[in-house]
């Protein structure tokens, strides 16, 4: 099974972190000596706090089947929560975390190969390192080859040539390609933040959903005119 997978994740409050982790945090925002400036570093530092596995969780999980068409997406919820949408064919379940991440390692046994953008940089160690922390078991490495397509094409990586040209990020590419862009609906990554903290967990669902539509459309083009040589 080929499956195009993708995260979503959101930050712990700041104060919630122990003085020493805030203290490394903004550290070097502290040696910045204009008060401007390291105000504006210290904001920085703390906005971006969802990109680390350490100081953020998971909140959404959406993987798409590419022989079925089919989406799965996972997302948190204090109560087992779900719904469809059979037009787009996605299933939405709410879960805990733990859960979320036990049932993508239990997926993850028949994927062979994943499909993401900017996978290798954030999104599987972000799930590899989040789990370890909530003690589950992956239960497949597809950090091992970046050069080895078979098991993890990471469209990032192949549209900028392993950084050999300029990169771009999935809506700049999607409609550079006449894709439908995920943040057309009005919904960007930088905005999770505060739709988690307004209870829009449901929105934040469906953009995960539209994010790996988007993804997998962008692989169709890579497939068919860019991995040249090659059968994945």
């Amino acid at each position: 099974m080929k499956a195009v997978i993708d995260i979503e994740t959101t930050a712990f409050d700041f104060e919630s972190l122990s003085e020493s982790q805030q203290e490394y945090i903004l550290r070097q925002a502290e040696q910045e000596k204009d008060e401007t400036a390291r105000n504006e570093k210290k904001e920085e530092a703390v906005r971006f706090l969802s990109l680390y596995p350490f100081t953020a969780k998971v909140i959404a999980i959406g993987f798409l089947n590419i022989e079925s068409g089919k989406s799965y997406v996972l997302f948190e919820s204090g109560g087992n929560v779900e719904w469809e949408n059979e037009e787009k064919q996605v299933k939405y379940k709410g879960i805990s975390e733990k859960e979320m991440l036990e049932q993508f390692w239990f997926m993850a046994k028949k994927f062979d190969t994943v499909i993401t953008f900017n996978g290798r940089n954030f999104d599987l160690p972000f799930l590899m390192l989040r789990s370890s922390i909530l003690k589950v078991k992956p239960t497949k490495n597809f950090m091992m080859n970046r050069y080895d397509t078979s098991l993890h094409v990471d469209l990032l990586d192949q549209f900028t040539f392993y950084g050999a040209v300029k990169k771009f990020n999935l809506d700049f590419y999607c409609r550079s390609y006449g894709i439908e862009s995920p943040k057309s609906k009005g919904v960007t990554g930088m905005e999770v933040k505060e739709l988690y903290s307004a209870g829009r967990i449901k929105d934040i669902a469906i953009y995960c959903g539209n994010d790996i539509k988007a993804t997998y459309e962008l692989y169709k083009i890579w497939k068919d005119y860019l991995n040249i040589g090659k059968t994945i």
